[in-house]
């Protein structure tokens, strides 16, 4: 295996566990021209993710030490057959410590470490305390990727989209990165759920500035692991056309669900049960 990934330059980003190598690594990478990027169990080209589950999802932190190295045959054969596919000239490996970024070169069958980058040379001590303090106080990790690339994986636990844009210097393209902060399934800080009244609130909302669509009556809420799946009966108003107004309110509803509580909506049904007809109509 080694034999086909020697032309690969491989780099490393470490630094102990909270204090903003994910946030960093994207720019980190362009500074030294890499593309592809290794972290947390996730493969990770430019702002979107190749190949891997992310650590993150693992039930308990020493959980996601074994997911991120890489231990079972399967989790090595799918990063492996992305490395492949893709043919990167470098990778960037991101590691708590010297030891587990070279135990992931391993594992993966790519070559030695050329060059370790130690976040301590990217961040000044101040910024590492806070962002320690936000992961001990908080629970929030940072993903070096958008949103919508792990919302699935991850519904219910996002926290924030965070964009980051940087000039290089003048005549130079500025740097612009996506990133999401979640907080992970083994945070001390508890399970996230969200109650059924809740997503009847955020419909009946969207019912108030909806087009033809009188009031919903019959809801249920089944919840999954990758997201709930919602069926909506609802009253429609006379003189719309009903399929229009029922695929509309449907978008509506699973955009305004997944911006306000960042879950993956599973599937949403809506059925129409009743026409009302207003009296000036009558």
């Amino acid at each position: 295996m080694l034999l086909t990934f020697n032309k690969i330059k491989v780099y490393a980003f470490v630094g102990p566990s909270g204090t903003g190598k994910s946030y960093r690594a994207q720019f980190v990478a362009s500074e030294n021209n890499i593309s592809y990027i290794i972290d947390d169990g996730l493969f990770i080209k430019e702002n979107q993710v190749i190949a891997g589950q992310s650590a993150k999802k693992a039930p308990t932190k020493i959980e996601t030490v074994k997911h991120a190295l890489f231990q079972t045959p399967e989790e090595k054969k799918e990063i492996i057959a992305a490395i492949k596919k893709y043919k990167p000239d470098s990778i960037m490996i991101l590691g708590t410590s010297d030891n587990m970024v070279h135990k992931i070169a391993e594992n993966l069958g790519l070559p030695q470490i050329s060059k370790i980058i130690y976040i301590n040379e990217i961040a000044t001590e101040e910024e590492m305390q806070t962002a320690r303090r936000i992961r001990v106080t908080e629970g929030k990790h940072v993903i070096p990727v958008p949103t919508f690339e792990i919302k699935k994986d991850f519904s219910g636990y996002i926290l924030d989209p965070l964009q980051i844009f940087k000039s290089k210097g003048l005549g130079k393209d500025p740097y612009v990165s996506e990133k999401s902060i979640i907080r992970p399934t083994f945070s001390y800080m508890g399970n996230f759920t969200i109650s059924d009244s809740v997503f009847r609130q955020i419909i009946e909302y969207i019912v108030y500035k909806a087009r033809g669509i009188h009031k919903i009556g019959k809801m249920r809420i089944t919840k999954y692991e990758d997201g709930p799946s919602i069926y909506i009966e609802v009253i429609v108003l006379y003189g719309f056309n009903i399929i229009e107004v029922l695929s509309e309110f449907k978008q509506k509803c699973k955009k305004e669900i997944e911006n306000l509580t960042a879950m993956n909506i599973k599937n949403i049904e809506i059925v129409a049960r009743g026409i009302e007809v207003r009296k000036e109509e009558e």
